[in-house]
């Protein structure tokens, strides 16, 4: 074992489903304190944002039913990775499905751990374009699809307006690509 790393020295499981898992662990920490009660979520399925560009360089977002939080909330397309399919494969297939587009392109641009301190849950932000005209999406769960460009997101972040964590990162992340390649090259 690894004495720069916690361990566990105990665990109770309690409660199960398909989606999540909550684990009570006994845990050393390296410094020898023993927490009696770290409370572990696991999660069985990897998730997905897409970050989906037009040809004008606008992002799609969505307007996601959130019961959870009691609101609507605009947000990047994203969803949960079924078994035996990879990030960039649920990115097409999530976005086909909230929004009614066809992706092309896709890039692996991140993966994270969004709330590793107490969960597993293993998120990836995809960048891709849309590509043709849209189909029909998943009324169940999106009331609304929407085209917003640059001045329009630093605008909704200004405000509060995006509070979902995948879409946060997801736009921040784009922001910064792009402020970096708008830098002129230094020359040496």
């Amino acid at each position: 074992m690894d004495d720069q790393q916690p361990q566990r020295l105990a665990r109770t499981t309690i409660y199960e489903n398909p989606w999540v898992t909550l684990h009570v662990d006994r845990v050393r920490l390296p410094g020898g304190r023993i927490v009696e009660a770290h409370h572990v979520l696991h999660f069985a399925k990897e998730a997905v944002a897409s970050l989906v560009e037009d040809a004008e360089e606008r992002i799609l977002l969505v307007e996601a039913y959130r019961y959870v939080v009691g609101s609507v909330q605009w947000e990047l397309p994203a969803g949960g990775i079924d078994p035996g399919e990879t990030a960039i494969e649920a990115a097409a297939r999530e976005v086909r499905e909230e929004s009614g587009y066809t992706t092309t392109g896709h890039e692996l641009a991140a993966t994270f751990e969004p709330i590793n301190g107490i969960g597993d849950k293993v998120h990836h932000l995809v960048c891709c374009r849309a590509a043709g005209t849209p189909g029909a999406f998943d009324t169940n769960e999106v009331r609304a699809v929407r085209w917003v460009s640059q001045p329009e997101i630093e605008e909704m972040l200004r405000c509060g307006q995006i509070r979902d964590g995948y879409t946060l990162t997801g736009l921040l992340w784009w922001l910064w690509r792009r402020a970096g390649s708008a830098r002129p090259e230094s020359s040496a």
